[in-house]
């Protein structure tokens, strides 16, 4: 029988990992994107992506407001603005970078919704492929990610930057 390894999860099952404050905050005030441990992966001048630390798939980043806001319909229209346009740029980095089939792309606005930390609004982009829900996930409740965080920052960094170039004269 072969094992599945992910040591990494039990800070967070043991709750050994979680920080008082906005975590999101914190990095949303952090430098520029790059470091070994970042999840940041790119800083607008109101919003910033990062992966997400517990991914549903490969590559599955949000994009959160730099200012501290739960609320979506609170957001100053400029800042809501560039966070559709940050999802737009993040949806296309990762079609060039991974060749999703699909994607989901969502917010769960509220504790009730099922917002897991719903004091800073974040979206959610997931890059999907068919069959990426297989017998690992329905079974055994366990998600199986190809590549490690650092090297899909990594990844994703390189590709922002290279899009950059691409980008059809949008000022993000």
């Amino acid at each position: 029988m072969e094992q599945l390894w992910a040591p990494w999860r039990m800070a967070y099952l043991s709750g050994g990992e979680r920080a008082d404050g906005c975590f999101l905050c914190a990095l949303g005030a952090g430098g520029a994107p790059g470091g070994p441990d970042d999840l940041v992966v790119w800083r607008g001048e109101r919003v910033f992506a990062l992966l997400n630390a517990y991914p549903y798939a490969n590559g599955h980043l949000m994009v959160a407001p730099i200012a501290h806001e739960g609320e979506l319909d609170r957001l100053e229209r400029r800042t809501a603005a560039e966070l559709i346009a940050a999802v737009q740029r993040m949806v296309r980095t990762l079609r060039r970078t991974y060749g999703p089939e699909g994607f989901n792309v969502g917010a769960n606005l509220g504790a009730a919704a099922g917002a897991g930390f719903g004091d800073h609004l974040h979206l959610h982009v997931v890059p999907r492929w068919r069959g990426d829900t297989n017998f690992m996930t329905t079974t055994a409740g366990t998600r199986v990610i190809p590549e490690a965080l650092g090297d899909t920052a990594r990844r994703l960094r390189e590709a922002i930057a290279e899009g950059a170039a691409d980008e059809r004269g949008e000022d993000l």
